[in-house]
């Protein structure tokens, strides 16, 4: 059997944060990825935005780990060359019923701490996105757009250089607490036991499961995984948009919206479906729900125009019709078990937040 001081069980871009705080703070660290390569689930297919820290009540983790987040990571993206763009966010409003929503949110931003936000009239909604139809609308200047894989790529070198590793191949199938101190047990290629100091749990899509597969942890505390798989369509041709544009929340997610990538790509997404287990399978059947989505705030949207593009999966905690959960960062305050954090629910704005979220987990340990 193996000893280690801190283990993290996931390579995403919240594993490798909180891998990197840790290292960065003289812990011996190790991270453990099941899959080949870092990032291969939600940190790579997801819309690739710096939230400004809008959606969330004031409060919540999600809220002030986003706009906590926010901050850290703009200045790290600078710092390590990172490609990213300042590109702003027009929240529109359609129809003119849908302006106290629009308000509710400027409200709740500005309880977050977001102060940035201009109004916008229809006519000046006009003026800086004219293929964009609405009532009225919030610019949302803060918000932006990253390379999530030039981000996890710094962060893994940040780890390894203050000493830490990323394992590839090497999935965690449980555990136990032993003795005050946690046994891990892995599969892959050299099948073994870990001793661990601690144990840090950012699976993502199959955190609750390795959670509950912990001996020693009341599973009481361990919530149900629900998967909320979202489909991407990207824009054929030239995007006619030059900055982020999302209509009006849905209770469980930010609807279908306009993203941009780095090279002025467009894509629409994600929508939103439930399944029982991850899959990444592109339903083109959901087309027409696109179309008719896109055309309520861009209505010249051509028939033909949109291209299958990606899925990604969103690591709910709640079931569909459900408002979306808070982050669930459970320590040992919680359920008792020295050494582990467990990480539930990380979903959007996870990857703004991943600077702030390793922050809380070293808190969690200290």
């Amino acid at each position: 059997m193996e000893s280690l001081d801190c283990v993290v069980v996931g390579a995403g871009v919240v594993g490798l944060a909180v891998g990197r705080r840790l290292a960065l703070a003289g812990r011996q660290v190790v991270v453990l990825e099941a899959e080949a390569g870092v990032g291969r689930h939600t940190s790579s297919r997801n819309s690739e935005v710096i939230h400004a820290g809008i959606y969330d009540r004031a409060g919540s983790l999600k809220a002030r780990l986003c706009v906590a987040g926010k901050r850290a990571l703009y200045a790290y993206l600078a710092e390590r060359a990172v490609s990213h763009r300042r590109i702003g966010k027009l929240l529109v409003a359609v129809e003119e019923g849908e302006i106290p929503q629009l308000e509710r949110l400027r409200a709740m931003a500005e309880a977050n701490g977001v102060r940035d936000l201009v109004p916008l009239s229809a006519a000046e909604l006009r003026s800086l996105e004219p293929a964009v139809r609405g009532s009225r609308a919030l610019l949302s200047p803060s918000t932006g757009i990253l390379d999530s894989h030039g981000l996890m790529r710094a962060l893994q070198t940040d780890l390894e250089a203050a000493g830490g590793d990323v394992v590839l191949r090497s999935p965690v199938l449980g555990g136990r607490v032993e003795g005050g101190r946690l046994e891990l047990e892995l599969e892959g290629a050299d099948p073994m036991r870990l001793r661990c100091r601690a144990v840090i749990n950012a699976a993502g899509l199959g955190a609750p499961d390795l959670a509950r597969a912990i001996l020693g942890l009341d599973p009481r505390l361990v919530p149900r995984p629900y998967f909320a798989r979202g489909h991407y369509y990207a824009l054929g041709g030239r995007s006619p948009f030059s900055r982020l544009v999302y209509p009006m929340p849905a209770p469980d997610a930010l609807g279908i919206h306009v993203t941009l990538d780095l090279g002025g790509r467009a894509r629409f997404g994600p929508d939103i479906g439930w399944s029982d287990e991850p899959s990444y399978v592109f339903d083109e059947r959901r087309a027409s729900r696109f179309y008719d989505a896109i055309r309520r705030y861009y209505p010249a949207l051509a028939d033909g125009a949109l291209r299958p593009d990606s899925v990604g999966i969103r690591p709910k905690i709640v079931p569909a019709g459900e408002p979306s959960a808070d982050f669930v960062i459970q320590g040992p305050e919680r359920h008792g078990v020295p050494g582990l954090v467990n990480l539930f629910g990380i979903e959007s704005p996870g990857l703004t937040a991943c600077l702030a979220i390793a922050d809380e987990v070293a808190a969690r340990l200290s």
